[in-house]
């Protein structure tokens, strides 16, 4: 039976509170004392001996109210840790400021196979040195590799500091030490990637090169094999490879990139492969986990695959063949389970007949693969993509709302789009951030002052250039829409009108 008793606080009164329990030789479990208030863990009491107790109680100056409670508070934070420790999937432990383990928490009790509390910390890393220098650093150490069970893991130090000295110092009572195998520091590094549309449903468009795309890529994202995404510079192809991602059995797991035009060799093989204790080069001489132990159980995306050195080819290779490797100046084989996805805007087939691409690992990455179209194929999505990154860019420069003029649609359709979907967004913002109006005209648009600019001097009248425009846009539709009522209703005009312009410009007509 637990009884809480709140008083007046006053000297000597909880002397006189435990005097009247002692007299009634009662064996108390527990007291705690958290003034106004004592708590008291006493053998349960029938109803008569509860009612004398609490009128005796009373008696008492200045004491209150007395009630019956279902736990102390200090049993109530002890349960509330317990459970929150136990939630806890990472193994965890407290020391003392003498580095002796206080309390484990069931993770780091079956990661050690024992209960540790009691033992000194240093005891149970393969780090001899590990102990002193938490003491030596008052427990503040950045995030480092460690040895635990034969086990590579991160190590992450937060101190539990004690009230300040007059000099301002936060001497350490102890510290809080968790450990984190290298995916879980790869799930948050994945969690910070700004993008959170990763599923196919941010592959915006409508066209039939664009759905027949989803639906080839969302039959591959299932399959646990390597994939190779090949199209042009700014056609999307880290976002395909992140909904691909998103819709595999890996989508729980982390999805990790890696540029490989971006870095040096030296600097991608370290990001990529890691770094073992003390290598040269390596910037922890406790060293550093490379993006496929991070990503383990998940994804890595390495883009501009083409790019990669022969030394970096090699390594790949032998990884896609062995699923291991070696960290740069390790001897130790890291095996972990990762899929890779690549992607690159050159022909791969003709690096490897050039000799710039390794065959077997062209082989090796291109089991399953996917073209992203260009742009100027997917003529039907330019004024849906238009629109869409209008909207974008309005609420991110905090502008109110504005739309694209008709004017324009001919300046937009006809455009070549070397840049493709990248290029059609950094115009659109532009234009947006830059004119006052809420509606976008034609002299808004960069292209038209640019892209359009050189056909101007081949253009005899404007009756040409609305021809040129005209039989273009036709001739690009038709393979999508290939008889007049379809292409009437694609472009909602009169079934006639369209027929007539077809007939004229010699568009489907039989040979």
């Amino acid at each position: 039976m637990r009884i809480h008793v709140t008083f007046i606080d006053r000297i000597g009164i909880t002397q006189e509170v435990l005097a009247l329990l002692v007299a009634r030789n009662l064996n108390l479990d527990a007291v705690e004392m958290v003034p106004p208030n004592v708590y008291i863990d006493a053998p349960t009491l029938d109803a008569d001996v509860l009612d004398e107790l609490r009128e005796a109680l009373l008696a008492v100056r200045g004491v209150q109210a007395i009630r019956v409670v279902g736990m102390l508070p200090g049993q109530q934070r002890r349960l509330q840790l317990d459970a929150l420790l136990q939630a806890m999937p990472d193994p965890l432990m407290a020391l003392d400021s003498d580095g002796k383990i206080l309390l484990a928490n069931p993770a780091l009790v079956a990661l050690a196979g024992r209960d540790p509390a009691g033992e000194f910390v240093g005891a149970l890393f393969d780090a001899p040195d590990l102990q002193g220098a938490l003491l030596q650093h008052g427990f503040h150490l950045p995030m480092r590799e460690v040895t635990f069970n034969g086990q590579s893991l991160l190590l992450d130090v937060m101190p539990i500091a004690e009230t300040l000295e007059a000099d301002g110092s936060e001497p350490a009572a102890g510290a809080l030490l968790t450990l984190y195998a290298p995916s879980r520091l790869g799930e948050r590094l994945a969690a910070l990637h700004p993008n959170h549309a990763e599923s196919f449903d941010a592959l915006l468009g409508d066209s039939p090169a664009i759905r027949t795309l989803k639906a080839r890529a969302q039959r591959v994202a299932a399959l646990d094999a390597p994939l190779l995404i090949q199209g042009e510079t700014g056609t999307g192809k880290e976002l395909l490879a992140r909904a691909c991602h998103a819709a595999s059995p890996r989508s729980n797991a982390p999805f990790l990139s890696l540029s490989c035009a971006a870095l040096p060799e030296n600097q991608a093989d370290g990001e990529l492969f890691g770094y073992a204790p003390g290598a040269a080069g390596g910037t922890s001489r406790s060293g550093k986990p490379g993006l496929l132990e991070l990503a383990n159980g998940g994804t890595v995306f390495l883009d501009e695959i083409a790019e990669l050195s022969p030394y970096l080819q090699a390594k790949l290779m032998h990884f896609l063949s062995e699923g291991s490797f070696r960290r740069i100046g390790g001897e130790r084989e890291i095996r972990v389970d990762v899929r890779i996805l690549s992607a690159s805007h050159r022909d791969l087939e003709k690096r490897v007949g050039e000799g710039a691409f390794r065959e077997d690992l062209f082989y090796r990455l291109n089991v399953l693969n996917l073209a992203v179209p260009p742009l100027r194929e997917r003529g039907e999505d330019i004024l849906l993509l238009a629109r869409h990154f209008m909207l974008q860019a309005c609420m991110q420069i905090q502008r109110p709302p504005c739309r694209l003029a008709p004017s324009t649609y001919p300046a937009l359709l006809g455009n070549r789009w070397p840049g493709n979907v990248r290029q059609l967004q950094n115009v659109i913002f532009r234009a947006s951030a830059m004119t006052d109006s809420s509606l976008v005209g034609i002299d808004d648009l960069d292209i038209a002052r640019t892209e359009l600019a050189g056909e101007a001097d081949e253009i005899g009248s404007l009756t040409e250039a609305v021809e040129a425009f005209e039989r273009s846009l036709l001739e690009k539709l038709y393979a999508s829409y290939p008889s007049s009522r379809l292409l009437a209703a694609r472009l909602r005009s009169s079934h006639s009108a369209i027929a007539m312009r077809l007939r004229k410009y010699g568009i489907g007509s039989r040979p």
